[in-house]
């Protein structure tokens, strides 16, 4: 059997084909298939805006700027994620503050961001930055209400996220990066994420101040909307040191084809996730589903004793987990400026033990069956 990775991208012959006729067509940047695909990403998700952007580390730089953070500013956000989603505070000369972890569903713990906000002056962070690791949603409308009670700003960090959602205390379905519980949703478009464009990602918001603030910033601050009849096409005027941040159209249309499977693509992840939960019941510990919630499931983890010892045995075996995340605070740059005494026990107990298993759309049966074995037999053969 060949070698199974933890996650990896499904390109078919619709993809193929769609970027083809784009390689043939007039515009391979800045043409109509970036706003295209842009305009599908927010009625997919029910946001009133969408910013396509080179990645989702240029999406959280922008939006960190479009919500006006600067230097000394504070923001909190949660260790286990990848580095990026704090980061984006730090490009700005911010500060990255961070609150640990629910020990059960992984997710920034919304008891413990409270206590950090409370045991500061108010006005001494600006913005928090919840993650919707691994595809599950946070409750973003309990964020919501505790960031409007103390003046804070969010970004949802969605994009292990794509399709999934929560349900609100109204009732209402709530997809993930909405924006209706929050100043601005990211997404990713990296290969072993829902979406593959090869890079890329979106910003969603229902703000036109953010959405304006964006579009300028993504494009080295530049506009070409003068209002004087002094001028010709040609003209565009620069009013902010901006960046080249923009998605090619190519990675567009791969992105239009590829989120018309994401539904489908979503609900095998699903089936995936069922089949470990069913086998590993009662065994071995996996990431809760609290009720009202969907897992988009971009990943599946599960928590071990000796893990390091089962990640060598499975790469043995030519199945090849990994691991999600070192803790943030814990990297070697966060470490020199003072981050290492932080209390994050959830975090640092959860990074002992655990372990990603493969899981992507076509991910088969007989694969999955091979994986779930091994797991079995090293902890109970």
């Amino acid at each position: 059997m060949k070698p199974i990775p933890y996650g990896r991208q499904h390109i078919d012959e619709k993809d193929i084909e769609a970027v083809v006729q784009t390689l043939k067509s007039d515009f391979l940047t800045q043409g109509p298939k970036v706003s295209q695909f842009e305009e599908k990403f927010a009625a997919y998700v029910g946001s009133k805006y969408a910013v396509a952007v080179s990645n989702a580390t240029s999406g959280l730089h922008l939006s960190v700027l479009a919500l006006g953070l600067k230097k000394g500013d504070r923001v909190i956000t949660t260790p286990i994620t990848f580095a990026a989603s704090a980061n984006c505070v730090r490009y700005v000369g911010g500060e990255v503050w961070f609150a640990d972890i629910e020990p059960d569903t992984y997710l920034l713990s919304l008891e413990s961001t409270r206590k950090l906000i409370e045991s500061k002056p108010k006005g001494f962070f600006k913005g928090i930055i919840p993650v919707d690791f691994a595809g599950l949603p946070v409750d973003m409308e309990a964020f919501n209400v505790l960031a409007k009670k103390h003046d804070l700003w969010i970004i949802e960090d969605a994009c292990h996220a794509p399709g999934g959602y929560f349900i609100d205390s109204g009732g209402k379905k709530q997809m993930c990066g909405n924006a209706k519980y929050a100043d601005a949703g990211i997404f990713s478009f990296h290969p072993v994420k829902h979406i593959a464009c090869g890079e890329g990602g979106m910003v969603t918001t229902n703000s036109e101040q953010v959405y304006n603030k964006l579009m300028m910033l993504r494009t080295h601050g530049i506009t070409k909307n003068s209002m004087s009849e002094n001028h010709g096409l040609w003209f565009y005027e620069m009013h902010e040191l901006g960046f080249n941040y923009r998605l090619t159209d190519i990675q567009a249309t791969l992105g239009i084809t590829q989120l018309s499977k994401n539904k489908a693509g979503v609900i095998k992840r699903n089936e995936i996730a069922s089949r470990y939960k069913k086998a590993f019941g009662g065994k071995i510990k996996f990431q809760e589903l609290p009720e009202g919630r969907y897992n988009a499931h971009h990943l599946f983890v599960i928590e071990v004793d000796n893990r390091k010892e089962l990640y060598d045995y499975l790469r043995e075996q030519k199945i090849y987990a990994q691991i999600h995340y070192i803790p943030v605070h814990t990297l070697p740059y966060y470490k020199k400026i003072g981050y290492q005494h932080a209390d994050l026990t959830h975090s640092e107990v959860y990074y002992s033990r655990c372990i990603s298993l493969p899981m992507y759309p076509n991910l088969t049966y007989e694969e999955q069956e091979k994986v779930i074995s091994h797991v079995i037999d090293f902890y109970y053969g």
